[in-house]
């Protein structure tokens, strides 16, 4: 039920960008003015991360969940409705607000179906909903422009994300929080009402108290660091790649939607339950195993997204993006299971939140940074300056592998897994 409503969550906003060419050519946008209609979205995103957190620490996270579903699907129908840039800013950042509730409040949910022991493999397979809804988002979102013209496919998926969270509300349950940590605590038989951290479930903690105990240890700081630059590539490539498909390789729009898409997160959503099942085993093994299967996607992705960039064959193309999304997918599928490693079952939602705000509120820049560098250059040379704006990741790509090594061996302290 939650990879339905994440589906919808990213097709939603995914749609968007692969109508880019045709938002400039009706309405004269710049290339910045376009990364601006896709920073907006993430800014709020990002802004709003921290309150969601916290609320659904302390809610009932069913109806942030469908409800928040609800509210994002009528702002993508009100998408079509917009004529001019201030509008279109406006709804993209009303959409990110109505999604900033999700993965905070299903994240600490699932977490509650699952220890230690199967996280990583759970949270892989939802996020391959992620990637589903990505691809179709985009592909469908640009086939349907080139037929019916780009504000059909809003009017579309908005409708049905409403109907699929109505219907969803008569079947999604709510688990006590930390159940599945007590589970495993007390088949290893440890005093759950004495565990780590508030292994038991007790009572919500007040705003400093959760930002301590979210804040307090240097490996939490720097998977968020490193969750900042990953996003900062991902950005890039969620709102730049069918543009830069259609420009620099000549590809129609809706093959550049699907192209620019299919490659890479289809990878990822062969990669990453993979990732996760050898994150879950490597966990059970030593402190930070999970993180080790990130820092290596990472560190070996970094080669693959500058070549993206730089290429200049569809082959060389096709082959980059596959390689980068199988990097990718080893990266995704630890984000939120290393994090809580770290963090008791009370604050989870939290952390999420936090961690959401730091890297959607950087990652934000990404778009930014392409469309400047882009139109920087001038129309005769905007190609080239895409194309180096976008190879520029493979930079981050490797810092960001540091961070991961450095939370790896900071991150000693974890929430107890199952005997080995």
């Amino acid at each position: 039920m939650l990879w339905l409503v994440c589906f919808f969550n990213y097709a939603d906003r995914q749609a968007i960008y692969a109508v880019f060419p045709l938002l400039e050519a009706e309405f004269g946008f710049t290339k910045f003015e376009l990364g601006l209609i896709g920073s907006a979205f993430m800014w709020v995103y990002a802004g709003g991360a921290p309150f969601a957190g916290f609320i659904a620490d302390r809610l009932k996270r069913v109806h942030l969940i469908l409800g928040g579903c609800i509210f994002w699907s009528f702002v993508t129908v009100a998408t079509a409705w917009c004529t001019k840039l201030w509008q279109f800013v406006t709804v993209r950042a009303l959409e990110g607000f109505g999604e900033t509730f999700y993965f905070p409040a299903s994240m600490s949910l699932t977490a509650d179906y699952h220890g230690p022991r199967t996280r990583s493999r759970a949270f892989a397979i939802h996020q391959s909903s992620v990637y589903a809804g990505t691809i179709l988002g985009s592909w469908l979102g640009a086939t349907i422009a080139e037929h019916f013209g780009w504000r059909t496919g809003f009017y579309l998926f908005g409708m049905i994300g409403m109907g699929v969270a109505a219907i969803l509300y008569a079947f999604l349950r709510e688990p006590q929080r930390g159940a599945a940590d007590r589970e495993e605590a007390e088949a290893q038989g440890l005093d759950t009402s004495t565990a780590h951290d508030g292994l038991a479930a007790g009572d919500a903690l007040g705003v400093a108290d959760t930002a301590a105990v979210v804040l307090r240890r240097p490996a939490v700081i720097l998977l968020m660091l490193a969750f900042l630059g990953a996003n900062f590539v991902a950005t890039i490539f969620l709102t730049w790649t069918p543009t830069f498909l259609k420009e620099k390789f000549g590809y129609s729009l809706g093959a550049a939607g699907l192209n620019g898409t299919v490659f890479i997160h289809l990878a990822s959503a062969v990669a990453a339950p993979l990732a996760g099942v050898v994150a879950d085993r490597l966990a059970r093994r030593f402190a930070g195993g999970r993180v080790l299967v990130q820092a290596a996607g990472l560190l070996v992705g970094s080669a693959f997204v500058a070549l993206v960039g730089l290429c200049s064959t569809t082959g060389v193309l096709v082959a980059a993006m596959t390689a980068f999304g199988l990097c990718k997918g080893c990266y995704d599928s630890g984000i939120f299971a290393s994090l809580f490693d770290q963090i008791e079952p009370r604050a989870r939602a939290s952390a999420a939140g936090i961690m959401n705000t730091v890297g959607w509120g950087g990652g934000a820049l990404g778009p930014l940074f392409v469309g400047w560098a882009t139109q920087a250059a001038g129309k005769e040379g905007e190609v080239e300056a895409m194309s180096r704006a976008i190879a520029t990741g493979g930079i981050v790509y490797l810092v960001c592998a540091a961070l991961l090594v450095a939370a790896m061996l900071a991150g000693r302290r974890t929430i107890p897994s199952p005997a080995r």
